[in-house]
């Protein structure tokens, strides 16, 4: 129990050293668009057009469409079952800078999507890896930016959304 005492106090000093910061505000008005980056509309985009293109026999259209399968579902069971609340709901005084879609803030489902789909793209298209890796990077870092996540959501977002891709490129890659 101390130690999770401690990883909250650590993820509230970033964070309020963050929302704090004088860029804050020049950072919020990137990360909205950032963020919406990460919404899943062109998450759904580009496995219709997989689909399109290759089928439902494309091993890159099944390893999307099994990662999704997966990480969706694990990231509702998490959220729903850890209960973290918002730094709005947990921090007196603050403000987040949008409303956000649910209740509970760990673990981050923009980071764990944007992961998610950066992994399995990257798999396929290895010259995308740097450029995928970074945008989901900046996903991740708009959440808290936006006053909707601890790091420490952000960062289980990332590992979940990794974790999530190796497993279903396992699946369909023998």
């Amino acid at each position: 129990m101390k130690l999770l005492l401690s990883i909250h106090k650590c993820d509230v000093f970033m964070f309020t050293w963050l929302v704090n910061a004088k860029m804050h505000g020049h950072l919020a008005k990137i990360s909205r668009y950032l963020s919406k980056t990460g919404d899943g509309q062109l998450y759904t985009l580009l496995i219709l057009l997989t689909l399109l293109a290759d089928g439902f026999r494309s091993p890159f259209f099944q390893a999307m469409l099994l990662a999704f399968l997966i990480e969706r579902p694990a990231y509702f069971i998490l959220k729903n079952g850890f209960k973290r609340n918002r730094p709005e709901a947990a921090l007196k005084n603050f403000q987040s800078v949008i409303i956000p879609s649910d209740q509970f803030s760990f673990p981050s489902g923009h980071t764990s999507a944007a992961f998610m789909m950066a992994t399995v793209v990257a798999y396929f298209f290895p010259f995308l890896m740097f450029p995928l890796f970074f945008w989901a990077a900046l996903v991740g870092f708009s959440r808290v930016v936006l006053g909707v996540h601890f790091p420490t959501d952000t960062l289980m977002g990332v590992i979940l959304g990794v974790s999530t891709a190796l497993l279903s490129l396992g699946q369909v890659i023998e």
